[in-house]
């Protein structure tokens, strides 16, 4: 009997041993498991967070020496090498995860089981928990999550160094492969994006309709020429070189313009510009001097020329006034200080100005023939074309009716309809708006 036992015993302990083996294989696996899909999170989530944040954010941060602001910086001064860790780091969380999943899973099924199981199963766990939350968390809390990971994160950097300086190569070859440049360290946000952030906040009620506007107005104004800013030709007031002080100062005061282009013979040949405080000091010293030897130099710009770069010469040369020529060297208008800033504040109309916008009710509105386009827009909230061989309203009425047109006549845009209210001497001084809403567009 004792024999009996014996054997038995014997013949039992390798099958004990073994399931004693298995299961510590299973929890050392699924421990293993846990860990990866901790690191799984902690990569997708840093990415999120990091690659959202603002570059001047993180600035302010370091300025205001936040905990972890400096490591942030540092890390995002690098981009294309920090996304390469986080995509090696996660790829190798992902990747060893699903192979731990297989093996222990073939331990209890058969290899086709253990295969799809493993594929749908952890294909789900790291959606969930390595990809969905973690992202959507990162997401709500960028700023505070990118301080607390950016050390463990560069920490990260420097264990994955041999791999991620490899992909880094590779990536670069692939991307000369394939005419892609690569440049990661270009800027994150354009400037349409820019433009829909802030019609997303005029929406959401974080920017006030006049901060809209102006905010709109600096991101066109890069792309405005002298042409489309300069005051037009015949509204330019100028004074003949052979005038009198006295007539040149009673043309300052009645103007309201406190500098005044100087020509001979016609306005296409400017001599000068004339400040009205030299003037009065000349008329006080010498009553007969000629505004000739008092004009100084013009400056003087083609029309096609960007404002940002005549703004940035104008202060340079400390003037106040261009002069614009067309093609042909011909006057076309002149261009202040005071017509760049209007691009971005909005009109600044003077005491006896008219106002370049005045509603009627809420479809209709009276609007100066020479009020640019993409402010008739902006303003009336209106489709009608701004490309062409036209800036202003009267211009696209011209082009329009492909003839000059007189007081009362019309064309229709859409569901827009343009009546000349006011014209003088084929020039159109003020056009009615009128919004057909109710009508087919024509």
């Amino acid at each position: 009997m004792h024999s009996v036992d014996a054997v038995l015993a014997l013949s039992d302990s390798p099958i004990v041993l073994q399931t004693l083996s298995q299961e510590t294989i299973t929890v050392l696996g699924v421990a293993a498991i846990g860990v990866l899909i901790a690191l799984s999170a902690f990569f997708a989530s840093s990415e999120i967070a990091i690659f959202s944040l603002a570059d001047h954010r993180i600035g302010s941060l370091v300025e205001d020496d936040v905990a972890g602001a400096g490591t942030l910086a540092e890390l995002k001064a690098n981009p294309r090498r920090l996304l390469v860790t986080i995509l090696v780091g996660n790829n190798i969380a992902n990747i060893a995860m699903s192979s731990i999943a297989t093996g222990l899973l073939g331990m209890y099924f058969g290899a086709s089981e253990a295969v799809l199981i493993a594929t749908f199963g952890v294909t789900s766990i790291v959606l969930l928990f390595g990809e969905s939350a973690p992202k959507s968390y990162a997401v709500e809390n960028s700023e505070s999550w990118a301080l607390r990971i950016s050390k463990p994160l560069r920490l990260s950097q420097y264990l994955l160094y041999p791999l991620v300086a490899v992909f880094d190569v590779l990536t670069r070859g692939v991307n000369k492969i394939m005419g892609s440049e690569g440049d990661f360290e270009s800027a994150y946000v354009t400037r349409s994006e820019i433009g829909d952030v802030i019609q997303a906040g005029q929406r959401e009620g974080v920017l006030e309709e006049e901060e809209h506007r102006m905010l709109q107005r600096i991101l066109r104004f890069r792309n405005r020429t002298a042409k489309e800013t300069m005051v037009p030709r015949l509204d330019v007031v100028a004074v003949a070189a052979d005038e009198e002080l006295s007539t040149a100062i009673e043309t300052c005061i009645d103007s309201e313009f406190r500098r005044l282009p100087v020509y001979e013979g016609t306005l296409d040949e400017i001599v000068g510009v004339v400040d009205a405080i030299d003037l009065l000091a000349a008329r006080e010293r010498d009553p007969d001097a000629s505004l000739r030897s008092l004009a100084a130099e013009p400056y003087i710009v083609p029309e096609t020329k960007d404002v940002d770069e005549i703004l940035e010469e104008l202060r340079e040369q400390r003037r106040n006034i261009a002069i614009v020529v067309d093609e042909f060297g011909t006057t076309a208008g002149v261009l202040t200080i005071e017509n760049i800033v209007e691009e971005i504040i909005g009109e600044v109309l003077r005491e006896m100005e008219r106002v370049p916008i005045r509603f009627l009710d809420d479809d209709t509105a009276l609007v100066r023939g020479e009020v640019n386009l993409h402010e008739v827009n902006e303003t009336l909230e209106t489709d009608l074309p701004e490309t062409g061989e036209f800036e202003s309203i009267a211009g696209f009425i011209f082009d329009r009716a492909g003839r000059i047109v007189e007081e009362g006549e019309s064309v229709t845009y859409d569901d827009v309809r343009l009546v000349v209210e006011t014209a003088e001497n084929n020039r159109i001084l003020e056009v009615r708006v009128e919004k057909l809403a109710d009508q087919p567009p024509a």
